[in-house]
């Protein structure tokens, strides 16, 4: 299943199961909350970071999680 657009979870792919768990540990030093997922929850080399996304959120908090997965994403190559 490639996904779809009726749920709130948007999959960040990542891949590498490592750099998924690794991301999203750094992603807690700037208080975003995200799982990585990797085999055998997901297929073998398709490990991603799954995020959650609401209406409630708001624009500010949007930004900041894409700078946060920005400035990560850089310090770990993966960006």
């Amino acid at each position: 299943m490639a996904g779809h657009d009726d749920c709130p979870i948007a999959p960040v792919m990542i891949g590498d199961a490592r750099k998924a768990a690794d991301m999203a540990e750094e992603l807690m030093k700037y208080d975003i909350y995200v799982i990585g997922f990797s085999f055998p929850v997901v297929p073998k080399d398709k490990a991603r970071i799954r995020t959650q996304l609401s209406a409630a959120h708001t624009p500010a908090q949007i930004d900041k999680t894409i700078a946060a997965f920005t400035a990560v994403g850089k310090q770990m190559n993966i960006i």
